[in-house]
């Protein structure tokens, strides 16, 4: 009986000491995008001719560490409503229901579930993207570079519009608009105090 008790103590100190050090785990670094330097575009084709656009309003909460991957995230939240492309009869189609239905779905968001490293400063992101409603899995390769409390981090990822449903009518098919886009991103980012 003493002996399952003193057992019983020994289990319960382990278990104490081994919660105890998972809460004292130090939190993974917040960064602070910095939006006037910062850029989250798109590329595509009209027509077999490429155009550039971008989102002029979006936010990002992003806590990373290069040393503990496993604890770091980022989720992205992106106005639909501000994508712009400098072309006015496309900046026009982009809100409707043909492409964004921007009055249905306001915002797009970008969930991390895995970061991978690929060695140096190369990178991978895993996560799920929502766009109209619809989630897929992506994955972002990204170059980061750390100097002190700032950050740079540089990265394209393909996606097809058509299985997000962003291109609904005569815009459905890839005749006239390629399916294939391209994300670009270019953020500028201090570590938050």
């Amino acid at each position: 009986m003493i002996r399952s008790g003193v057992a019983l103590s020994l289990a319960a100190l382990t278990l104490g000491v081994a919660a105890q050090g998972a809460i004292a785990a130090p939190a993974v670094s917040g960064w602070r995008v910095d939006p006037a330097r910062s850029r989250l575009g798109f590329t595509g084709a009209m027509s077999g001719q490429p155009f550039n656009g971008q989102f002029r309003r979006w936010n990002a909460a992003i806590r990373f560490d290069p040393a503990r991957l496993d604890a770091s995230s980022v989720r992205v939240v992106v106005d639909t409503g501000s994508a712009v492309t400098g072309d006015a009869s496309r900046d026009e189609a982009l809100p409707t229901d043909d492409w964004f239905a921007t009055k249905l779905f306001p915002q797009s968001v970008f969930v991390s579930r895995r970061f991978t490293s690929l060695g140096g400063n190369r990178y991978r992101l895993d996560g799920d993207l929502k766009i109209r409603n619809i989630s897929r899995p992506i994955s972002i390769p990204f170059q980061l570079v750390i100097k002190g409390n700032a950050a740079t981090m540089t990265g394209r990822a393909s996606l097809d519009r058509t299985v997000f449903g962003v291109g609904q009518g005569q815009f459905k098919g890839t005749d006239t608009v390629a399916g294939k886009v391209d994300v670009v991103i270019s953020i500028n980012a201090t570590k938050a105090p």
